[in-house]
């Protein structure tokens, strides 16, 4: 398909294809998004300076695409999208068909100036390059926020909100119509513009229009591929300018406004055939990125050689080493009871420490696989097994009053009465804690473990309602 004009006119050699055409506004389009991007990141850095800039982004980027297309369209004939694909806009000569192939082979020189743009042309396609894109990008904004949701609204609440007040200014009487053409007149301009494009791209496609758009239609211009003597113009014309000598009294000084124009003009703005595509690749690494798990894997690499000591809470008062019952010649715990172990000390003593709050939260100890049919809150035989978020299994009614903050173990430890334990064998050794030992309300000390896992700490985002039976 992409040959196909130049099957059904072999002559014309110099004719791009429509997926050339498409392809070049493709990239057209997404430079606007790309730039947009790159500095919505810098903005975070300096929101002093670019803050007024992404703000008024349209009018400043159609400022600036202005000398930059200006440029390239007297420069190299065409738009820098389209002299990145090697293409250039040319005058349709007013002969019979628009055409001299003849003479396009015998003396391209004298046909590239017969069909070069002057500077009127120069204006007419700033005008559809810049001036068109920036009304359509408002237009589709200003439809967007004041009358896309008409239809879902209502039309009684569109009157009564967009109603002409009595007595209204010039400005609000400019609004009320501006409104009005939106909701009313917009939707058919739009579908009438996608619907010409469309048209004028079928016809071009089958060679029955030179123009690809009703908008160079308008204006008489048309695209063209470069030729030998469009390259070697162009090589004419970037070469570096001789700076002449300056008038008696003018310094020679870099930043002058003639070494400026003449010297540091061209090349900065040839330096945005560069830069330009390096933006589009930029945001596309970038999206990739974001998206991606690489950088997120990479991150936690570096992180997992950082160790961060444990955070100091003046609340949360350190005990010093304490002689263990062995040594004081007395029965080991491990031989009191089975399934104890030294580690469930450990993790009463060192309690998860609460994000948001910095405060120690309370917890049960973790179950060992001697006693894993008993609940790691009451210690009992699992009664209707329940398994938390976390994956630990409790009894249903221990884990949802657990949950719910109001468990008699957690209500007895917060108000900090001795007897906070449940009352089982398995708490004997909760008297060699001594966070255990303190009395008096532990409120603005301590979290109660509400909302969260009673073995680790966790939040349980949902509540009880995401604890689930588990079918034996």
């Amino acid at each position: 398909m992409e040959y196909l004009p130049s099957l059904q006119s072999q002559v014309d050699d110099l004719k791009p294809s429509l997926f050339e055409l498409l392809s070049e506004q493709q990239l057209a389009a997404l430079l606007p998004p790309s730039i947009r991007y790159l500095l919505a990141i810098s903005t975070h850095r300096y929101p002093r300076y670019l803050l007024p800039v992404l703000n008024s982004f349209d009018e400043v980027y159609a400022l600036v695409m202005l000398l930059v297309e200006r440029h390239f369209l007297r420069t190299y004939g065409g738009s820098f999208t389209e002299n990145f694909y090697g293409m250039k806009r040319a005058r349709v000569l007013r002969t019979k068909g628009g055409e001299i192939p003849r003479a396009q082979l015998g003396a391209s020189d004298s046909v590239r100036d017969a069909v070069k743009l002057r500077n009127s042309d120069v204006w007419k396609n700033l005008a559809v390059m810049v001036a068109l894109p920036w009304l359509k990008r408002k237009l589709d904004e200003s439809y967007d926020i004041h009358a896309a949701h008409s239809d879902i609204l209502g039309s009684g609440y569109n009157r009564e909100r967009d109603a002409l007040p009595p007595g209204a200014s010039m400005k609000q009487r400019l609004m009320f119509f501006y409104k009005w053409f939106l909701r009313k007149v917009y939707p058919s301009v739009n579908a009438a513009y996608y619907f010409s494009l469309l048209v004028f791209n079928m016809a071009y496609l089958f060679d029955g229009s030179k123009y690809h758009s009703p908008f160079l239609w308008m204006i008489g211009t048309r695209i063209r591929r470069l030729g030998p003597a469009d390259y070697q113009a162009i090589e004419i014309a970037t070469q570096p300018a001789k700076i002449l000598p300056g008038r008696p009294g003018e310094g020679g000084s870099l930043f002058s406004p003639r070494v400026m124009a003449r010297a540091v003009g061209p090349k900065l703005m040839g330096s945005m055939r560069i830069l330009l595509p390096t933006s589009i690749f930029a945001l596309k690494f970038l999206e990739w990125w974001h998206a991606s798990d690489f950088a997120r894997q990479l991150s936690r690499r570096a992180a997992e050689n950082i160790e961060l000591p444990p955070p100091v809470l003046p609340n949360l008062l350190s005990r010093p080493p304490k002689q263990s019952k062995t040594e004081a010649g007395e029965k080991p715990a491990s031989e009191k009871r089975p399934g104890s172990s030294s580690s469930d000390k450990q993790k009463r003593i060192d309690p998860p420490i609460s994000s948001k709050t910095l405060l120690p939260i309370l917890t049960v100890a973790h179950p060992i696989p001697e006693t894993s049919h008993l609940c790691p809150i009451c210690s009992q035989p699992i009664v209707t097994p329940t398994a938390s978020p976390t994956g630990f299994v409790y009894c249903y009614t221990c884990i949802h009053r657990w949950v719910e903050g109001t468990h008699d173990r957690q209500v007895a430890f917060m108000e900090g009465s001795a007897g906070f334990k449940s009352g089982s064998p398995e708490d004997e050794d909760e008297e060699d804690d001594d966070w255990s030992k303190e009395e008096g309300s532990r409120e603005g000390r301590w979290e109660s473990g509400k909302g969260r896992d009673a073995i680790t700490g966790r939040r349980i985002l949902g509540g009880t309602e995401v604890l689930r039976r588990v079918v034996v």
